[in-house]
């Protein structure tokens, strides 16, 4: 199903998780994503997800995680992790950008699959880009009598 990750088509207390991986970077508006998220799970439920923002970014994303209407039970940093995997298929990405997309291109293919000497690739090597994983929980709304 297509929809806006900042007003998503399904009714409230809907899911018991929600994953989102590698897309809110995009979003106009992060709180909104994240209190849609909110809205969507039930309560006890699960939202998994990791990211990554450029360092001129990382106050702003952290200030919107702090106020989400969520319970946030775990995060870690990545940058290891996605560093190893953009190093591993680098030769393979490369590849296939170069047969995939138009020249002009090129570059930009190239910051999307964190290909090495990358815009992408080089902001994570020298810690301009923080890249983490979350693990939050929808607190359980009491009952009424």
């Amino acid at each position: 199903m297509q929809g806006d990750a900042e007003n998503l088509p399904f009714a409230s207390s809907t899911f018991d998780a929600v994953i989102n991986v590698e897309a809110s970077h995009c979003y106009p508006n992060f709180p909104k994503f994240l209190a849609e998220v909110a809205r969507v799970l039930r309560s006890g439920g699960n939202f998994l997800y990791a990211d990554f923002r450029f360092t001129d970014r990382q106050a702003e994303w952290e200030k919107a995680i702090a106020a989400a209407p969520l319970k946030l039970l775990r995060t870690r940093n990545i940058n290891a992790e996605v560093q190893r995997g953009m190093n591993y298929n680098s030769a393979r990405s490369q590849d296939l950008v170069v047969r995939h997309l138009p020249r002009f291109m090129h570059s930009l293919g190239a910051d999307f699959a964190g290909i090495k000497g990358s815009r992408v690739h080089n902001a994570l090597n020298n810690g301009e880009l923080s890249y983490r994983s979350y693990c939050f929980e929808k607190i359980v709304q009491p009952t009424a009598p």
